[in-house]
């Protein structure tokens, strides 16, 4: 048995969902696709494939071996093309972790860009708004907004930026403009869940720090669920500017409690200690850094105004 190419064969398989389409692929015979994979199976001593009338199903031992599957196949290749050119190559699959309206908003509008840098490289966007064990997911690279919680991955910052506060015109003609942030509390605040922290607002103004406690009659767990709520009329919403931002400009939301500061907002690209030297993330958060930090849409005009994470060429290691 040609074991590299029985590895290859399952993994198209299972990317095809199809012995028959991986055949007419490789050129080949359905059957001859069939005995590899069969043969594979016995080599290892155990189900990869789950085989049904209507679908295939990996085992659970199969999901592990078509990851480590995948990354042998990868590294084989970008070997041969760096032998091939004399350089490192940016190529084969990145897979970018990233919560959903982040991903959807700031991610996926850029990765046109970032391809057209790299032709021989190819994006699978997991959006998820999850912390996921990004070794057991084989996940490359995630970006997460916030804090950070201890872990053993590298961090590298790659941005920052602000909070605004907003409700629709027709909710203030309704119920009036908050003025300070004390006012929240008489006014119906959508609020991000589920962690009970998003409770509480903080603002900023002369040194004064201040937590503002806030409650309404809707929480929920997705940004872009908000941005409807507040855009409806249903009550005052805050989230980062890059959610809001064409909101307010086009006059769809109006932006409160200008004077106050809201703290940065720190973004950054984590990943496991096994893909420090992957050309692959480094091309990526290299340029990820470069769009943020270019991007006014990711800062705010007022007193939050701050510059982008200028620590953005630096490694953290979080344990």
């Amino acid at each position: 048995m040609d074991k590299l190419a029985a590895m290859a064969a399952f993994v198209r398989v299972v990317e095809r969902g199809s012995f028959s389409a991986v055949a007419r692929e490789l050129n080949t015979s359905q059957p001859n696709i069939s005995r590899q994979v069969r043969a594979l199976e016995q080599d290892l001593g155990g189900h990869l494939i789950e085989r049904s009338t209507r679908q295939l199903s990996l085992t659970d031992e199969g999901q592990r071996y078509y990851r480590e599957c995948r990354r042998i196949l990868e590294a084989i290749d970008i070997a041969e093309n760096s032998f091939k050119t004399g350089q490192e190559v940016v190529a084969g699959v990145l897979r970018v972790a990233a919560p959903v309206s982040f991903g959807h908003l700031q991610i996926a509008p850029r990765l046109g860009r970032f391809l057209a840098l790299f032709p021989q490289l190819r994006v699978e966007l997991h959006l998820n708004n999850g912390i996921e064990d990004l070794v057991a997911a084989g996940v490359d690279v995630a970006l997460r907004l916030g804090a950070l919680a201890d872990s053993g991955l590298i961090a590298r910052p790659v941005g920052s930026t602000h909070l605004l506060t907003v409700a629709a015109p027709e909710y203030l003609r309704r119920c009036g403009e908050p003025h300070t942030p004390q006012e929240l509390s008489q006014h119906n605040c959508l609020v991000f869940a589920p962690a009970s922290v998003h409770d509480t607002w903080t603002y900023h103004r002369n040194g004064e720090r201040l937590a503002v406690p806030v409650a309404g009659n809707v929480r929920t767990d997705n940004l872009e669920a908000i941005r409807s709520m507040a855009l409806s009329g249903l009550g005052v919403a805050r989230s980062a500017i890059w959610h809001f931002g064409d909101d307010v400009r086009n006059g769809r939301l109006v932006r409160l409690l200008r004077e106050y500061e809201t703290d940065a907002v720190p973004i950054h690209a984590v990943f496991p200690v096994s893909r420090r030297q992957s050309a692959r993330v480094r091309a990526f958060v290299d340029f990820l850094s470069s769009e943020l930090a270019n991007d006014p849409a990711m800062l705010c005009d007022g007193p939050c105004c701050a510059a982008a994470d200028t620590r953005a060429g630096t490694l953290l290691l979080h344990t």
